[in-house]
């Protein structure tokens, strides 16, 4: 038996991404545990596993809910995601990077501490920034990368953040040079913490290292990017990361059974704009389909309509093989467990990597992208009709489905995550 560590970014995605794969090698006997936000916890307790806590600011005088941080942060600077993603770069990009400089900065004597406590034969972090804790304890250590493969950059594909297309490069070399001008001097700081606290220096564009044992990431073959250059061998694709334990959906009988049944979810940040969630509850309410609504924090600031049901929290990997089409934002939990059970999307990104997402979706004819704050009620609505009236798109989406469901990759990720633990070893 090994002590394997996850340790995921404090927001649900990366959390829930851990957790499908931490359950799987839970079920093979490993001791596995999660070092979490003291927001998170119980959380994972919960499902059964460790906790080791700390924290990434000061404590805090109210009472915290997992991921509050975030999801105030998102809140407050909502106005800027309807700035084109060049301008984000520095009125939404930047302070989010600093924070999550911050945070790593502030935790790091922290994680020293509960790695020592833990002793564990492998960590598993799924992060976008880098904590100088995890090389420099001299231990293994796995980097997860659940946001889009963009993250991972290459100079034949698109900049990550930008949302450009992958087929046009015109606009790239502008929105680079931006990116740099922006988090150059942060990330050249951040890289003089690390090296002064027993890590390696920071690549060039990066906020995060690579592992030299094991590096993962998350997006289907069919969805993936043509690269200029190979990655390196430690690098493995999982075509999907779904966890298997959510608890069972039942459609509510209120809904009846006339109509397309659509799910809709911004996810647990980009659902915390309630101007945005009540113009799509009015828009759709008008249409004759039906919906399952993530409501997100603060679902109690707005209704529903009629034809909805919905909640704060829904166990997303039970409802989407009950549903037609899915409305999200594009994160990419949201986006791959669409593709893996076969689902059109409509994406309307609102921040990060979501917006290559959405572009994805769009380029290879997967769903529709649409402009999150400008689009016109008919947009949508058309949108959605075309979706589900193409049969020839249910069967592209069905072929991927079959295939992505017959490899899981909650179970590729635990078979390379052990052999690291087993041999110490990088994984080629």
């Amino acid at each position: 038996m090994s002590t394997i560590v996850f340790f995921p970014e404090g927001a649900f995605g990366p959390t829930n991404n851990c957790v499908g794969i931490g359950h799987v090698l839970q079920q093979r006997g490993h001791r596995v545990a999660f070092i979490v936000e003291e927001s998170f916890a119980g959380t994972l307790e919960a499902k059964g596993f460790e906790e080791a806590r700390m924290r990434l600011t000061p404590p805090s005088d109210i009472e915290e809910v997992p991921g509050q941080f975030w999801k105030d942060f998102i809140r407050d600077t909502a106005p800027e995601f309807r700035r084109p993603t060049i301008e984000q770069l520095e009125t939404f990009l930047a302070p989010t990077w600093q924070a999550l400089v911050d945070g790593s900065t502030h935790v790091n004597p922290r994680l020293v501490e509960i790695v020592e406590d833990l002793q564990p034969d492998v960590i598993v972090e799924d992060n976008v920034v880098a904590f100088a804790a995890l090389p420099a304890s001299g231990r293994p250590w796995v980097r997860i990368m659940s946001c889009n493969p963009l993250e991972l950059k290459d100079a034949g594909v698109p900049p990550v953040f930008s949302g450009l297309p992958a087929g046009n490069p015109a606009d790239w070399d502008g929105f680079w040079a931006e990116y740099d001008r922006q988090l150059g001097p942060m990330i050249s700081s951040f890289s003089e913490f690390l090296i002064a606290n027993g890590a390696p220096a920071l690549p060039a564009r990066e906020f995060i290292h690579e592992s030299p044992f094991l590096n993962l990431y998350v997006y289907p073959e069919e969805a993936d990017y043509a690269r200029k250059d190979p990655t390196a061998v430690t690098w493995h694709r999982l075509d999907s990361s779904v966890r298997t334990t959510e608890e069972p959906f039942e459609i509510p009988p209120v809904l009846g059974a006339n109509g397309a049944l659509i799910y809709l979810s911004l996810g647990s940040l980009a659902s915390a704009d309630v101007g945005l969630m009540q113009r799509l509850v009015d828009v759709l309410g008008e249409t004759p389909h039906r919906y399952i609504v993530s409501k997100g924090p603060q679902a109690e600031l707005y209704e529903l309509a009629g034809n909805m049901v919905g909640a704060e929290f829904l166990p997303q990997p039970s409802i989407l093989p009950r549903v037609d089409l899915v409305i999200t934002h594009g994160g990419n939990n949201t986006v791959t467990e669409s593709w893996y059970f076969g689902k059109p999307m409509v994406v309307l990104p609102v921040f990060w990597d979501q917006y290559d997402n959405a572009q994805r979706v769009d380029e290879l004819g997967l769903g529709v992208r649409l402009a999150t704050y400008g689009f016109e009620a008919e947009q949508l609505t058309g949108a959605i009709d075309r979706l589900l009236a193409d049969e020839g798109l249910k069967q592209r989406l069905a072929t991927i489905s079959a295939r992505l469901q017959a490899d899981p990759g909650t179970e590729k990720a635990a078979d390379l995550i052990e052999r690291v633990a087993r041999t110490g070893r990088p994984i080629a």
